[in-house]
């Protein structure tokens, strides 16, 4: 087999890719797994499926987003010329709503109309509460009571789309216990419910099915260009927590040798554990919530703490796809501490008027340190994966200081 069909046929039928991903859920998931991904298989042929998923991308999600060439911030840094993929400028604020988008329209074809889902920073919360108003769902979000006070505001706008916004007391109230709680429901509610896990984690069929409804992200930005600069980018970057939006950049260009994977994950306060969620820079190989990936974890196998100015990447375990990239050589991953990001998140919006999200902002404080080593006539594209307006009273705590 070749080596571009090899990186494009992953995961396997068992839903691994190499040895990471897979399916390790209680017995009762067993079934709703399989029939999600026979639902997924047939609606990925279906033209009615396909149809309305690019109108509704159109005209709902306002799809295709643009490509921004960041001139001043480019003319800042010296070097590379930097452009923005405005995943920002989709409804709801985040790249977020593609999966949303995807997986309600499968779960009415399922014949659910309960959906339930997980949220960090809240951004797919918002995302999920707004497809399941728009298709006359009842939803219910699983949060962290740390993240739903970080990410206020998205609670509010969760709630008043109609959803019910569950505070998580448990462990360190964020993402991971958020998903223990929305995993004990789906399996209470089984037959009526869906879970529309909201990152490339998980069991099989998850990590497969999210970079599917992804990979337009890093397909229209090919395109957009090879119009505009009539070649493709030397290196890419994206945040990475669980990565979803990594992934759906990053899958376009996977077979383009020649282009630079770097996904950029929370350093945190520093590589100190308990203080970081970096987990290709202290992670081990292990399985948690469905799937074998590189987890943050003792010598004893239990989860450690983790810590991230951004909700989103706060998080001990990152998708299977990305742990065999990094296996591979196809993808590189590094990291951006606490201050990076929020030294990015001042700069990006002082320089161009565009104020990211946090976690976003990983990715900027990369390409702010990468662009200035490049060649003028190389291009660095950044997955600018949402907007930061529900950060802005987080980072004021930090950045307005009197």
């Amino acid at each position: 087999m070749s080596r571009k069909a090899d990186l494009l046929a992953v995961p396997d039928a068992s839903g691994h890719f190499g040895e990471y991903g897979g399916r390790y859920v209680p017995e009762t998931l067993v079934a709703p797994l399989e029939e999600l991904a026979a639902e997924f298989a047939k609606a990925q042929k279906d033209p009615a499926f396909q149809h309305e998923l690019k109108e509704m991308r159109r005209d709902f999600t306002g799809r295709p987003t643009p490509l921004y060439f960041a001139e001043r911030l480019t003319q800042h840094c010296g070097g590379a010329k930097i452009y923005l993929k405005r995943e920002d400028l989709l409804h709801t604020g985040a790249h977020k709503i593609n999966n949303a988008l995807g997986q309600v329209i499968l779960a009415r074809r399922m014949g659910k109309r309960r959906i339930i889902a997980e949220t960090g920073a809240g951004q797919h919360g918002v995302a999920t509460a707004t497809m399941a108003a728009r298709y006359g769902m009842e939803c219910i979000i699983y949060m962290g009571e740390e993240d739903m006070r970080r990410q206020a505001l998205n609670v509010t706008r969760m709630r008043l789309l109609g959803a019910k916004v569950v505070g998580v007391t448990a462990g360190q109230k964020t993402l991971k216990e958020a998903v223990n709680e929305a995993m004990r429901d789906w399996v209470t509610n089984v037959r009526t419910t869906h879970y529309v896990l909201g990152t490339a984690y998980g069991a099989h069929p998850y990590p497969y099915m999210v970079r599917e409804f992804h990979k337009v992200i890093g397909e229209e930005a090919r395109a957009q260009l090879m119009e505009r600069e009539e070649k493709l980018p030397d290196v890419i970057c994206a945040c990475v927590g669980g990565g979803s939006n990594a992934i759906g950049i990053f899958y376009a260009f996977l077979n383009d040798q020649k282009v630079r994977l770097v996904g950029v994950e929370a350093g945190g306060e520093g590589i100190q554990p308990g203080r970081h969620a970096a987990r290709f820079q202290g992670g081990k190989l292990g399985v948690l919530q469905g799937s074998k990936s590189f987890l943050l974890q003792n010598e004893d196998g239990q989860i450690e703490l983790t810590h991230s100015v951004s909700a989103g990447l706060d998080y001990a375990a990152v998708g299977p796809e990305h742990c065999h990239l990094k296996e591979i050589g196809r993808a590189e991953y590094t990291y951006a501490t606490d201050d990076e990001a929020l030294a990015a998140f001042s700069n990006l919006g002082r320089i161009e008027g565009i104020l990211p999200a946090l976690e976003t902002a990983h990715a900027v404080a990369f390409a702010m340190k990468e662009a200035p080593k490049m060649e003028k006539d190389q291009i660095l594209l950044v997955n600018l994966s949402g907007r930061g307006d529900k950060d802005v009273n987080e980072a004021a705590r930090f950045l307005l200081k009197a």
